[in-house]
């Protein structure tokens, strides 16, 4: 799991301080940055996993909450300074996650936090593999493609081989600047020619491990029905 980053803003420095020490006990602690509230904006919140709004004096809570709500999706926590103040946010606040600041809240907060976090964390890994699985689903489409492709690839590139190599012959026939011209067809038709023979190898060998796969795969549900 890679280091989580954190963002709390508050204009308690002792409840900064007490939150950024207590963290430093966990075994996973995350990166921890400080804000008050006079230097918040919605940008300040961009790429932090987790965002942790407690006591301000500067600004409403809600305020904050809702610069937040309009421009990012990260996960939030909100601590408030009172219950008139939590009161107020839970009637009109939906998305945050509110802790009441009573005995233990500090052990609430690392405890919501964390499990926050781990979420975020499975997310981030899902959408990765997501994105791999769709690069991989393009690259496999071009694959096939080239694969379908590939006779009439050959067909042209020995063509155009062929006819330069009789052209050559001739070499009388031709101006020099021809002949250069030629011979450049000539040579880069040979290295089109040489990438399409290794494409065919690989070609030929991913087929190779996947009836090696399907092999191996038929030999387990075999032994497996054997159990059975």
């Amino acid at each position: 799991m890679s280091q989580a980053s954190v963002l709390i803003v508050s204009d308690d420095t002792e409840f900064a301080r007490t939150a950024a020490a207590r963290w430093q006990a966990e075994a996973h602690a995350p990166e921890i940055t400080l804000v008050t509230s006079d230097l918040w904006q919605a940008s300040s919140g961009t790429g932090y996993d987790l965002i942790i709004v407690g006591p301000v004096r500067h600004r409403k809570p809600a305020s904050i909450l809702s610069s937040f709500e309009a421009t990012s999706s990260t996960a939030v926590v909100c601590i408030p300074e009172d219950e008139n103040e939590l009161a107020s946010l839970r009637k009109c606040r939906s998305q945050p996650l509110l802790i009441s600041k009573r005995d233990g809240w500090m052990e609430t907060l690392i405890l919501l936090s964390g499990e926050v976090l781990r979420r975020v964390n499975a997310l981030n890994r899902a959408q990765r593999a997501e994105r791999t699985a769709l690069e991989a689903q393009r690259h496999a489409v071009l694959g096939r493609y080239m694969i379908e492709m590939r006779p009439g690839i050959n067909n042209a590139l020995t063509s155009a081989i062929g006819n330069a190599d009789l052209l050559l012959l001739e070499p009388g026939q031709l101006s020099p600047e021809c002949r250069d011209q030629i011979r450049t067809i000539h040579a880069m038709a040979l290295r089109l020619n040489e990438v399409m023979q290794r494409f065919s190898s690989l070609a030929a060998e991913l087929r190779a491990g996947e009836k090696e796969s399907q092999a191996e795969t038929n030999l387990v549900a075999q032994g497996h029905a054997g159990r059975q």
